[in-house]
């Protein structure tokens, strides 16, 4: 497993990052089966694992504790605060009594006395970030984080964070972490090569968009097709029309090039100069195998530049795929009359 320093973090990390987030509740139930998994991970040269406090409400934590007993030092660990943990309002966010409840939650649920990178999962649009920075800069400080990121940040939000620490004398957020996939590519216009301009390390998820780059028969059918995930595979929906033209075209490139869909969408990702790894989320062994077996691939100038010609740089092929709520400025009128 090729590894690249992550950032200014000083951190080697693998290629291949594995997300938790299917492990517990919302994806495999198993601890067991899921704790052989990370072993299996970490056995391959796998040395990044990233969760969250909100997956299956920590569960995922928990299991991710229990598979790294007693191999603690081999393993970068990350995990992300932010998203509603329960229906308090002060449970979320990035407000300074927030941070310091989430941290000591995690370090707990994970077992640990430290987490390597402390990452944050949303903007808080209702939270000065030098409130947040500065929360994040004391954990630093206290040794119970070794670093700090941002996830789903905008390029001005990015940027706005960095010269928040700059000025006020706060540790900065070494990392971000994007959705990014042959598929959803709208983060090629401002969002990578602002994280590069500021020497950040940059954690991708979704390279198989759902499973739309799985490689399925139908990807339209699996477990994520339910509830608010349902938009995604929505045919009523263009985006989601153009996404099934893209990915038969993509199926052929890749038998042509003899590699399954899953290994050419990763390899894609891995690619970019400023992805420092690329987070898989498997579900069961099966998945994992099968997604190992791709680490090593490598993808061509030719084979690129026939990707570019299914899915134009830069292009996002339906925006519903974020999950992402509009923010305050566009759900709340009074904020945009006088």
């Amino acid at each position: 497993m090729k590894r690249r320093i992550l950032g200014g973090t000083g951190l080697s990390v693998s290629e291949y990052a594995l997300g938790a987030m299917m492990f517990g509740a919302m994806g495999n139930t198993d601890h067991d089966e899921s704790v052989r998994m990370i072993h299996t991970a970490l056995d391959a040269g796998i040395n990044l694992i990233d969760t969250a406090d909100v997956y299956s409400g920590g569960e995922s934590e928990v299991i991710v504790g229990k598979a790294i007993k007693g191999r603690r030092n081999d393993v970068v660990l990350a995990t992300k605060f932010g998203l509603p943990m329960g229906d308090d309002p002060n449970r979320r966010g990035g407000s300074s009594r927030w941070i310091h409840r989430a941290v000591e939650d995690s370090l707990r649920r994970l077992d640990t006395d430290y987490i390597d990178l402390y990452q944050m999962h949303r903007p808080d649009p209702d939270t000065d970030i030098d409130e947040t920075l500065a929360a994040l800069s004391d954990l630093i400080r206290a040794g119970k984080v070794r670093a700090i990121g941002g996830s789903f940040f905008s390029p001005d939000e990015i940027v706005e964070a960095q010269w928040v620490a700059e000025r006020r004398g706060h540790h900065r957020f070494r990392t971000e972490q994007p959705p990014y996939s042959i598929l959803t590519r709208g983060v090629e216009n401002r969002v990578l090569p602002t994280a590069q301009r500021y020497g950040m390390g940059v954690l991708t998820f979704g390279p198989l968009n759902s499973g739309w780059l799985s490689g399925r028969a139908d990807p339209t059918t699996g477990h994520r097709n339910a509830g608010r995930g349902a938009q995604v595979f929505d045919m009523s929906r263009s985006g989601v029309r153009a996404k099934a033209e893209a990915v038969r075209k993509l199926t052929a490139l890749a038998s042509e090039a003899g590699l399954p869909l899953p290994h050419l969408a990763i390899a894609f990702v891995r690619a970019h100069p400023a992805v420092t790894a690329v987070l898989i989320g498997p579900r069961r062994p099966e998945h994992l195998a099968d997604l190992l077996a791709g680490a090593d691939v490598e993808l061509g100038d030719d084979l690129l530049d026939r990707i570019d010609d299914i899915v134009p740089p830069g292009v996002d092929l339906h925006s519903g795929d974020f999950y992402i709520s509009p923010t305050p400025p566009i759900t709340d009128k009074r904020l945009r009359r006088r």
